[in-house]
């Protein structure tokens, strides 16, 4: 049975997991979830209660959070790319280096998203605050951590650079990151013109104007 994508191509999770595809050239169905595709969306909950994607569906098998998906496809359906090293001190740097940017990158740049689109009398100055400082330590401490590397391991791309190509893509939109971190800018430009991620992007063009904090004219 051909596996099976529950995702919206906008999403920087469904993004993370669709780049361990794209780089394989993993055969797959893309099963977007959106209103207008209410028997995808059906399916979905039926599967998922959480209703948290992407989700990936093998069979019988169903598959919850971008970075065990991307484990999965690479224990169950590998490919030329192995987004895991065989060495084990080198997959444990590289798994580290996935929740720092889900955790430090991703999720408070999501702050900022869903924090704007609650109603003015439901915000929170606070947390939005404690978020832009968690985002500027997190461009610090990477620009440091990328000395010397091509990715963000090393000289292989891995599943950190999964993580971090919608992690930073969305994160520099939401507050920018400073000119200061010469070596970040750069990393996230390798990461756009990396095939498996311009496609990842590309996919997701067209769902621009719904960024609640307004897309800019770039990327």
């Amino acid at each position: 049975m051909t596996l099976q994508l529950y995702a919206h191509p906008f999403s920087s999770y469904c993004q993370k997991a669709l780049v361990a595809l794209y780089e394989n050239a993993t055969p797959f169905e893309f099963r977007m979830l959106s209103p207008e595709h209410p028997s995808n969306v059906r399916e979905f909950e039926a599967l998922w209660p959480i209703r948290r994607f992407p989700l990936l569906r093998d069979g019988a098998r169903v598959v919850q959070e971008a970075t065990i998906i991307i484990e999965y496809l690479q224990l169950h359906h590998p490919g030329p790319v192995a987004l895991l090293p065989d060495d084990a001190g080198l997959a444990l740097e590289a798994r580290r280096l996935d929740r720092f940017f889900d955790n430090y990158v991703s999720t408070p740049q999501q702050k900022l998203v869903f924090d704007c689109m609650r109603a003015e009398s439901d915000r929170d100055p606070m947390g939005v605050a404690d978020a832009r400082r968690m985002l500027e330590t997190a461009y610090r401490w990477l620009d440091g951590e990328l000395e010397g590397r091509e990715w963000a391991t090393g000289d292989r791309f891995t599943l950190a650079d999964c993580a971090a190509a919608p992690a930073l893509f969305y994160a520099d939109w939401s507050h920018p990151i400073d000119p200061a971190f010469e070596r970040v800018h750069a990393y996230r430009r390798r990461l756009l013109a990396r095939p498996s991620f311009a496609r990842a992007v590309d996919e997701a063009r067209p769902y621009r104007p719904l960024f609640p904090l307004g897309a800019p004219d770039r990327d």
